[in-house]
C-alpha cells in the first residue's frame, strides 16, 4: 500500500455522501481491473469526474499480504474523494480491509456485481445478490468496526430477472446502513444486451438513499439522459471513460490536450508500459485511422510511443528530457538512476540516440 499523504487522515476525510446533495449529477469513474489506478484517476479528475473507484481488490489477499497491499492500492493527496472496492465473502475480512484503508480513502464498496466465472466460483461478485443476509452482515461489520462515521460503505449490484428480488435486496441494504447503491442495469447472464434503465428507475423509486446508474454511459449527454430516465443521483462510466477520459467535461472524443495530460501523468507515476500504451489505444480509437492503428498499436516501448505522438500529433511530454540537456540535482540523479534500473536505457529508433525519460522534479 503506497500512500503519498502528509496531512493527517482527519484533515483529508470528508463524507462522500455529500456529493449526492450538491444539486448536480455525481459523475463517477467505475472500478476497472488494471485500469482505474492512480494515474488514470488523476487524469479523469482533471475532466470533471467527481468520484473515483479503485479496481476491485480481493479483500482476503489484501488483509493477508503486504505485497498485495503494495501492488493493489496506491494513492496520494490529490486522489480524493476515493472509494476502494473490495471483493469479499466474509464479514470480518471485509471489515479488516476497510480498517486498513480507512485513513487513506473516503469509503469502501462491496462488489456484488462482477459476473466473471472465477469471482462467482469463489463466492465473490454477483453471486452476493442472492445472499442478502451475508451482504447485510458484511456491511454491518464494517459499520461497527470503522470508527469514522463519515466513512462510506456502498455496494455495487446487478439486477435479478425478478426485479422484486433486487428491490428487496436494496431495501435490506438500506436498512443496514449502506451509503448508496450502484446498479448495473443488466442481469448476471447479460453482457452486451441493452441496459434496463427502467429497472434502475423502479429501484430508485423504492429506495431513499442515493442510487447510481451504471451501464453504457459513453458521453456527458448519455449521463444526462440516464439521469432523466431513471432519476438516479449519480452515473458511473467504465468503457466510456476509457475511450474518452474527458467525456464528463463534455468532449465527444478525446482531445489532444487529454492525450498530452495522460502522457505527462503516466510518466510521472511510473505507469508500466503495457498499461500506458493500452490507455492510449483506447483514447485514440476514435481519432486515428485504420492505418494509423496498425502502426501505433504494435509499438513496443515508451520511447517509440512518445516519438510517434510527437511526430504525428505534436504531443511532446514535459516529462521527456535528453540526458545532459539539464543540470540535475543530486536527488534527481538518484531518482533517474532508480528509474534506469527498472526501465534500463531506451534506444530511440527515430534518432538512434539514447534518451532518458524522467519526470521534472522542479
Amino acid at each position: 500500500m503506497i500512500c503519498d499523504t502528509t496531512d493527517t487522515p482527519e484533515c483529508l476525510l470528508r463524507d462522500p455522501v455529500d456529493l449526492f446533495h450538491s444539486g448536480h449529477i455525481v459523475k463517477i469513474c467505475a472500478p476497472m481491473v488494471r485500469y482505474s489506478k492512480l494515474a488514470f484517476r488523476t487524469l479523469v479528475r482533471k475532466y470533471n469526474c467527481d468520484l473515483c473507484y479503485t479496481p476491485m481488490i480481493v479483500a482476503a489477499d489484501f488483509v493477508r499480504s503486504v505485497k498485495a497491499r503494495d501492488s493493489e492500492f496506491t494513492t496520494n493527496r490529490g486522489d480524493r474523494p476515493l472509494i476502494v472496492q473490495f471483493a469479499a465473502k466474509e464479514a470480518q475480512v471485509l471489515s479488516d480491509a476497510a480498517c486498513i484503508v480507512c485513513p487513506f480513502a473516503d469509503g469502501i464498496d462491496l462488489n456484488c456485481g462482477c459476473p466473471q466465472r472465477w469471482a462467482m466460483a469463489e463466492g465473490y461478485g454477483a453471486c452476493l445478490i442472492n445472499k442478502p443476509e451475508l451482504v447485510r452482515d458484511m456491511v454491518r461489520q464494517v459499520r461497527n468496526q470503522v470508527e469514522n462515521p463519515r466513512f462510506s460503505v456502498s455496494i455495487k449490484i446487478r439486477i435479478h430477472d425478478d426485479l422484486k428480488r433486487t428491490v428487496d435486496l436494496c431495501r435490506k441494504a438500506e436498512a443496514t446502513g449502506v451509503s448508496w447503491i450502484t446498479v448495473h442495469g443488466r442481469s448476471v447472464e447479460e453482457r452486451h444486451q441493452p441496459v434496463h434503465y427502467d429497472a434502475i428507475k423502479i429501484i430508485k423509486q423504492n429506495i431513499s438513499i442515493p442510487i447510481v446508474a451504471n451501464g453504457d454511459i459513453k458521453s456527458l449527454k448519455d449521463a444526462e439522459n440516464v439521469h432523466h430516465m431513471t432519476g438516479a443521483d449519480g452515473v458511473m462510466a467504465a468503457r466510456g471513460l476509457l475511450a474518452n477520459p474527458a467525456m464528463f467535461a463534455g468532449f465527444d472524443e478525446t482531445p489532444l490536450k487529454c492525450v498530452q495530460d495522460w502522457v505527462d501523468i503516466a510518466l510521472e507515476h511510473g505507469t508500466p508500459f503495457t498499461c500506458f500504451h493500452h490507455h492510449l489505444m483506447y483514447m485514440m480509437e476514435r481519432i486515428t485511422s485504420k492505418q494509423e492503428k496498425k502502426v501505433f498499436n504494435v509499438l513496443s516501448s515508451t520511447p517509440a510511443v512518445l516519438d510517434y505522438l510527437s511526430d504525428h500529433y505534436g504531443v511532446d511530454s514535459r516529462a521527456t528530457l535528453c540526458a545532459g540537456q539539464q543540470q540535475l540535482t543530486q536527488f534527481q540523479w538518484q531518482w533517474c538512476n532508480e528509474m534506469l534500473q527498472q526501465w534500463q536505457l531506451f534506444l530511440c529508433p527515430s534518432t538512434r540516440s539514447t534518451k532518458v525519460y524522467l519526470r521534472l522534479l522542479s
